[in-house]
């Protein structure tokens, strides 16, 4: 018959296994799993209906990541909202679009980037968020003139001017990697001049295969940097012009999504990890194309190398759209909310 002690003793030792096998978890004790409501775009919700539906999911955490699903950006309305999630115990983390002037994706009726951020900043603090999400914009940004640096570089000036307000209010910046538009070397630099104090990153795996990276490789960069994120899967395969990507639900693709949760519990201790599955079309990456590679003048043939292993891995898969007709919509709502569940799913299983 074991002693107490043996049995505390092989307790322990199976909890230590058990912390090293599960390293995500072991770090912050719980990896938070969340829902980035983009993820049930189709469904139209608006934040309450938002949280009800992450709360029947049993998550952690709901990332508001844009604008578009409050009603009212008035203190009380905000207010019932934080209270609405505190009820369902959930976190709420918040965010909107692009804070830089000279991108296509900026829209000059939001008022000045500063404005805006004061804006994204204020919406945090009321919700208990502890970021305030943005992004610079998406890929064609990098054909502009002056390339991504002069964007870069209209993003540091506005998160600069907002550093105090950051400071005062107890809430940091999260600027994403959106779209294709930055590299992780590029959006490091970003948050380094713009001030790591305040400022930090939003990352993004899929994102990240857009702009020609292997997730793990980018999570690597960024890790350090990182306060909030927006995940999912990738399929990655080679075809005559280089590469097509195709995002899916986690576990899916090409990514090793167990050792990217690893890796992302132990350099963003105590980040949500926010699903957003955006599945079911193919984007082409033609690398093989020197026109296509203009608006990339720093990648060289060692930055594309991880990308590639990606593709020469990977294998292609079917796309998905909704039958025309009157079920159009409700089979979109369904696709969406069975590739989020899934992910969720497939983490719970196995990290």
């Amino acid at each position: 018959m074991p002693t107490r002690r043996s049995f505390l003793s092989s307790s322990a030792a199976a909890l230590a296994a058990a912390a090293v096998s599960n390293p995500a978890r072991a770090a912050g004790g719980k990896l938070m799993i969340g829902l980035d409501h983009f993820a049930v775009r189709a469904t139209g919700w608006k934040a309450p209906q938002l949280i009800d539906y992450a709360a029947s999911q049993k998550l952690d955490c709901l990332f508001l990541s844009e604008l578009g699903p409050f009603e009212s950006f008035e203190d009380d309305y905000l207010k019932k909202l934080k209270a609405q999630a505190d009820a369902a115990g959930l976190k709420l983390y918040t965010g909107g679009m692009s804070i830089c002037r000279t991108s296509r994706r900026f829209k000059p009726e939001q008022g000045t980037p500063e404005e805006y951020l004061a804006l994204l900043i204020r919406i945090a603090k009321m919700c208990g968020s502890p970021i305030a999400r943005c992004v610079l914009g998406d890929a064609s940004d990098r054909a502009a003139d002056g390339g991504i640096d002069r964007h870069i570089e209209e993003c540091v000036k506005a998160l600069r001017a907002v550093k105090n307000r950051c400071e005062t209010e107890g809430v940091r910046i999260s600027i994403e990697n959106h779209a294709g538009d930055m590299r992780s070397d590029e959006l490091k630099g970003l948050i380094e001049a713009a001030g790591k104090g305040h400022v930090g990153a939003n990352i993004d795996p899929g994102n990240a295969t857009w702009a020609m990276e292997d997730p793990l490789q980018h999570l690597e960069a960024l890790g350090p940097y990182v306060n909030c994120s927006s995940v999912r899967d990738s399929m990655v395969w080679e075809d005559e012009k280089g590469a097509v990507v195709q995002w899916t639900a986690i576990g899916e693709g090409i990514v090793d999504f167990k050792q990217y949760a690893r890796r992302f519990a132990e350099l963003a201790p105590g980040a949500p990890l926010n699903i957003e599955t955006i599945s079911g079309f193919a984007k082409p990456i033609s690398f093989l194309n020197p026109d296509y590679m203009k608006p990339y003048p720093k990648v060289t043939d060692a930055g594309l190398a991880g990308f590639k292993a990606l593709a020469k891995r990977g294998h292609k898969i079917e796309t998905f759209k909704a039958p025309d007709g009157p079920g159009k919509k409700e089979a979109e709502i369904a696709y969406q909310k069975a590739q989020f569940e899934k992910s969720v799913k497939w983490l719970r299983e196995n990290v």
